[in-house]
């Protein structure tokens, strides 16, 4: 079968790739469409370390093809959306609803691929690359079948990370204010989770003035075009003079952390979802915290993906969740290579493979 290899150097499509049959637990999805997230360029360019080979990508929706001993939430023909999130279900933090923090969701990954006999990882326990995948049950997520896959997939890390850092995370109140640092596939669905959660002003920042039309659509009342702005606090306190109830950095640079967390008003809090290298450091006023402010991780926007997806479904065929809009190309696997070179320049909010 087809599939997106990295074997270290290089990340290549094949076709003689092979995966086995899904054990107890296990769900085996023909994948019908998978997003291209950043995350996947970082393991190709080293920003997240991962061992080679791996079958690459992490955001994916298909059709149950067989499901292993003890599955009963879903069944063969089922069409479900994938998270990452292969939690144990069993342990403190999943019992207190934090599956985002159980200890077993992250490990040494697995092997269900071979090629040439010989064994591939599976990155962030989905490899949606790939024209079939095995992952836990608890990954796989029952929705509606008129949801398009190409948008399907898109919930499974963009929408859960983005709108579950609002909602989950920081919990953004009706009428406050946010800023959303990088209007990228992760800050477009912080742009539309601060629109649902009801904020009152939302400022987008970017550097790429073609993505103002784009954050207005998703919910930004403000557009700053930080290449042509000078002095982008400045602009944002023109705008906020008090500063903001939250600013969420999404583009994983440690000077824009800095400059998410000065832009806070009292009591406000930075929410930081890019991911910069592994060991950079980031700096910021002590003192400026003492006036309550807070800086705050976010794993996988906080979610229940059970839960969460199935929410997310829900509005969107309520109309009040946007994923048709996220997907600004859908290219064929072969292509990989230019959906890559795309995503690396900016073209695109959201590029989609399909098998």
């Amino acid at each position: 079968m087809r599939g997106v290899v990295f074997d270290g150097k290089q990340a290549r499509v094949v076709d003689d790739l092979e995966i086995r049959d899904p054990g107890p637990g296990e769900v085996l999805v023909a994948i019908s469409a998978a997003g291209l997230c950043h995350s996947d360029l970082s393991v190709i360019d080293g920003t997240i370390p991962f061992p080679p080979p791996v079958v690459l990508g992490h955001e994916g929706a298909g059709v149950v093809e067989a499901v292993g001993p003890g599955v009963t939430h879903v069944e063969t023909g089922d069409h479900v959306s994938l998270s990452t999130l292969a939690n144990c279900g069993a342990c403190a933090d999943c019992d207190r609803g934090r599956p985002t923090m159980c200890r077993k969701a992250i490990g040494m990954p697995g092997q269900p691929f071979s090629r040439g006999g010989k064994p591939l990882f599976q990155f962030a326990a989905n490899s949606a690359f790939a024209e079939r995948t095995i992952v836990k049950a608890v990954q796989a997520v029952k929705i509606p079948e008129e949801i398009p896959a190409t948008s399907a997939a898109l919930i499974g890390c963009g929408v859960l990370t983005g709108v579950g850092a609002v909602l989950n995370r920081a919990r953004v109140g009706h009428g406050e204010s946010v800023v959303v640092i990088g209007a990228g596939g992760i800050g477009l669905n912080v742009l539309q989770g601060a629109r649902i959660a009801g904020a009152g002003t939302i400022v987008a920042v970017d550097a790429n003035p073609a993505k103002e039309t784009v954050a207005r659509q998703f919910g930004a009342t403000h557009f700053i075009d930080a290449s042509a702005a000078g002095d982008t606090s400045a602009a944002v306190r023109e705008i906020l003079p008090t500063g903001a109830d939250h600013a969420f950095e999404c583009v994983g640079h440690v000077r824009l952390i800095r400059q998410a967390v000065d832009l806070l008003d009292r009591h406000g809090q930075a929410v930081l979802l890019g991911v910069p290298g592994f060991k950079e450091e980031a700096s910021f006023q002590v003192s400026s915290l003492y006036l309550d402010k807070t800086i705050m991780g976010c794993r996988y926007g906080s979610s229940r993906p059970q839960r969460d997806i199935a929410l997310y479904a829900e509005l969107y065929r309520q109309g009040k969740l946007l994923l048709d809009e996220l997907v600004t190309a859908v290219y064929p696997v072969e292509d990989f290579a230019k959906a890559v070179d795309d995503a690396r320049h900016g073209r695109v909010a959201r590029g989609v493979l399909t098998f």
